[in-house]
């Protein structure tokens, strides 16, 4: 993998965190909306937004996908799961224990693991 296949797949992974902030953010937006529900999601900006986020991230994707083994590039959406309680505990003050960190870590041992492998493949 090339740095610069490495660093798309980082700012992918980087993406998908951001996304999910966008839709808790829009979640919480609508909690204070009033009206039918259509209205409600038109209404929503942060949903809209987070709605458009995902389109962008969608054709991100599809440009890595030309570049990068799927297999490979897969890997690296663990990095981004693992990211959005993080960023949950840090702009929504959502609790996280131990065994977030624990469970991060070992994901994280496993996406070394298969970067290891693909790096020898």
């Amino acid at each position: 993998m090339t740095l610069k296949e490495a660093l798309l797949c980082a700012g992918f992974s980087l993406a998908l965190p951001i996304g999910q902030t966008l839709f808790k953010w829009a979640a919480l937006t609508n909690a204070r909306l009033t009206g039918p529900l259509p209205l409600k999601l038109l209404g929503n900006a942060p949903l809209i937004g987070a709605f458009g986020w995902y389109g962008l991230t969608a054709l991100f994707w599809f440009y890595i996908l030309t570049r990068v083994p799927l297999s490979t590039a897969y890997a690296f959406s663990i990095v981004g799961s693992g990211l959005v309680p993080l960023v949950a505990w840090l702009v929504f003050k959502e609790p996280l224990g131990w065994r977030f960190a624990l469970g991060y870590a070992l994901m994280l041992a496993g996406f070394l693991v298969i970067m290891q492998g693909q790096a020898r493949a």
